[in-house]
């Protein structure tokens, strides 16, 4: 989440006037995450979140986020949801950007991740790919295997003046992966972007999954490989097995995580580090202007990677 876009007054009130929900009492920028213009918004009741789809969110792929979070909350998984207005319509203009009004979750996402946390979201991203299975929209994954040699080439020539030899570490990755990626496992929604601060908790219990903006079809364990990345690492880049052994135990106890799929989390895990490290690398040195927010350090992802380079196999993750 992020501000670009600035609203006045006079332009929410208009985009307000379009739902029943009464009048904006306040609407405070949040000034967290790279992708879209994001507010807090009180009415007299009621708490929304106001988002402003900025250039790198697609149009045509808004009726699939919007569609899927509607459909994963009929399915029982603690999201948000969009309203829709006295039109019919959730997905609406302002600014001169798509916009949409969605429902306000309670709760606070984890600033130091504690095994626990990894039980609860280990249990809710199975609980997702199963409840995707009957959603009735796809969509391709545009930042998978495929994409990132492409991505990669937005950066090259200037790849190492973050880190001296960065250029060649990466093309000999790509070559790795592109060499060792699958094409045969279980496939179905994915979150693809389930970092710490978009999960929430109240205590020790889950209670809500929020930024589907990267959502996509992809395979299962690409999405648990991204989010070993993200919840399993500590601040020194350190890899915790007790915080992989947690979440991939509660995987398994709601969907079966297949031999297939155990086999290659080694390359999902690796292709997940890599595919952070070449977006945070391009937005590092390409920042949008006029943004609220520093872009996310790619060497912290190299670090990651470089530990996926070392392992020896699935039980280096805790799996049997």
């Amino acid at each position: 989440m992020a501000v670009y876009t600035e609203v006045t007054d006079e332009e929410l009130e208009a985009f307000v006037a379009e739902y029943d929900i009464g009048t904006v009492v306040s609407c405070k920028g949040i000034a967290e995450g790279v992708e879209n213009t994001n507010y807090l918004m009180q009415t007299h009741d009621r708490q929304f979140i106001l988002t402003l789809y900025e250039k790198r969110v697609a149009r045509d792929d808004l009726p699939f986020f919007l569609g899927l979070m509607e459909h994963l909350a009929d399915q029982g998984i603690p999201c948000p949801t969009p309203l829709h207005g006295r039109d019919g319509e959730a997905l609406r203009e302002l600014c001169g950007r798509p916009a949409a009004l969605i429902t306000f979750l309670e709760g606070l996402w984890p600033r130091r991740v504690q095994p626990i946390h990894c039980n609860g979201l280990g249990e809710a991203l199975a609980r997702l790919h199963i409840a995707g299975s009957s959603f009735g929209m796809e969509r391709r994954n545009d930042l998978s295997v495929e994409a990132w040699r492409p991505l990669f080439a937005q950066s090259t020539d200037r790849a190492d003046e973050v880190q001296d030899g960065l250029a060649g570490i990466l093309g000999a990755e790509l070559d790795h992966i592109q060499a060792n990626w699958p094409d045969d496992l279980p496939v179905g929604v994915c979150h693809a972007d389930l970092f710490p601060d978009n999960v929430f908790f109240l205590g020790d219990r889950l209670s809500g999954l929020i930024d589907f903006y990267f959502a996509c079809n992809d395979f299962f364990a690409y999405d648990v490989g991204i989010c070993i990345n993200a919840w399993c690492f500590e601040r020194d880049r350190s890899f915790n097995i007790t915080k992989a052994r947690r979440l991939l135990a509660a995987y398994r106890r709601v969907r079966p995580f297949s031999d297939a799929e155990i086999a290659a989390l080694p390359v999902m895990a690796r292709g997940s580090a890599l595919r952070f490290l070449l977006t945070r690398l391009y937005d590092w040195l390409h920042p949008p202007a006029g943004a609220l927010v520093m872009p996310k350090d790619p060497l912290e992802y190299l670090q990651i990677l470089q530990f996926h380079q070392r392992v020896s196999g699935p039980g280096d993750y805790g799996l049997d």
